[in-house]
């Protein structure tokens, strides 16, 4: 089916970031995965290439692009590749609209130069152990010092993606009481350099997939944090993370339909190559027939991703709809990549074979940025229910 979401600059964009992934990414990536995060020169080499810089506004020194369709080329080069660019995606995707939204200007002119470069490279740390989808449950806190020059910041995270390797690290804090009577309020995000003392990095996760992203424990030991990084305004951070939610859906929607297509791609490879009882496996019906089902599901996910992005780049992108994009487009690629492992047989559980690593990878989908439930709960709302 024609797609008409991308122009010839897109094209260029994506023969530059198809040829990166081919020389700089792809004979290293099993490495990267063993060690279970990629080399900073990985990110310095993005931030040459460009890819920081997309979405940043041109006074600051990026391209002013405001949509979301130069990520979505990245996300499909990746999943035609089956790889990854580490936490590259928060970075780009999560942490710059809460810099660009909320940011104040000394912290946009104090930040983003690094931001770009890939010098600087910045996670967000909201889950907690007894705190994951409901942010009523965050327990770390700040408390402004006496003179009013600092906060002082205590407690800690988990399942934070990228937190191993960043500079800086958007911390969602408690800076008054929980209320009972108003769960929103009393978060605030604090902008932590993570060379300040009392700031650690615990435990590097073990993950089912996505390996070759770092994905930490933090905790915060009476850490001082300027007030000159604090985001936005005190208490203000649940609208802050709301805003963000839409973009952060529309990411994981678009990820995931690019891996599921990735997947059909390497099945098909496979089914042509590999010979079962004197024939391509691909000759056999059910093969085909899987294939064809696959295909069809993966349009009919793309088409509504295309959509979704035409929609965020009018504006007119709405929470439920982001919601739906993500359930729908995340369950595919469920179906999808366990049909397409299956195909493979045996070879398909072996790490050696990119189908294995996009079948692990794509799980997370539909947990994080709010779990399939979650997305049902929006839309079931949004249908007067």
């Amino acid at each position: 089916m024609r797609r008409s979401m991308f122009t010839e600059d897109h094209e260029a964009f994506r023969a530059t970031i198809r040829a990166f992934i081919a020389q700089e990414v792809v004979p290293h990536y099993a490495r990267w995965e063993r060690e279970g995060r990629v080399p900073r020169d990985l990110y310095r080499g993005l931030g040459a290439l460009g890819v920081f810089a997309v979405q940043v506004p041109e006074e600051y020194g990026g391209a002013g692009v405001t949509d979301f369709t130069h990520q979505a080329v990245i996300r499909e080069e990746c999943g035609r590749a089956g790889v990854g660019f580490g936490a590259e995606t928060v970075h780009t995707c999560l942490v710059l609209p809460y810099l660009l939204e909320f940011g104040s200007e000394e912290q946009k002119r104090r930040w983003l130069p690094g931001f770009l470069s890939g010098e600087t490279m910045t996670a967000i740390a909201m889950t907690e152990p007894g705190a994951g989808s409901d942010l009523a449950g965050i327990r770390t806190s700040a408390r402004l010092s006496d003179d009013g020059t600092h906060y002082v910041l205590n407690g800690a995270k988990t399942f934070i993606t990228g937190g191993a390797q960043a500079d800086l690290v958007l911390v969602v804090c408690r800076t008054s009481a929980h209320d009972p009577a108003d769960r929103r309020a009393g978060l605030t995000i604090l902008c932590v350099e993570t060379a300040s003392e009392g700031f650690a990095v615990g435990r590097t996760l073990d993950k089912i997939g996505l390996r070759a992203q770092d994905t930490a424990e933090l905790s915060f030991t009476d850490v001082r944090v300027p007030v000159a990084n604090l985001l936005g305004e005190e208490g203000a951070a649940f609208a802050y993370l709301t805003h963000n939610l839409v973009v952060e859906r529309l990411g994981a929607a678009v990820g995931a339909t690019a891996n599921a297509a990735g997947a059909i791609g390497f099945a098909t490879e496979y089914v042509r190559d590999r010979e079962v009882f004197g024939k391509p496996v691909a000759a056999f019906q059910n093969t085909r027939f899987v294939l064809a089902e696959c295909s069809a599901e993966v349009v009919a996910a793309q088409a509504l991703v295309d959509r979704a992005l035409a929609a965020h780049a009018a504006g007119e992108l709405t929470p439920a709809d982001a919601a739906r994009a993500k359930l729908f487009c995340t369950e595919v690629a469920g179906r999808v990549i366990d049909k397409c492992l299956q195909l493979h047989g045996g070879y398909g559980y072996m790490l050696e074979y990119p189908i294995a690593r996009l079948w692990a990878d794509t799980r997370v989908n539909r947990i994080y940025a709010g779990t399939s439930e979650v997305m049902k709960t929006i839309i079931a709302k949004d249908l007067g229910l």
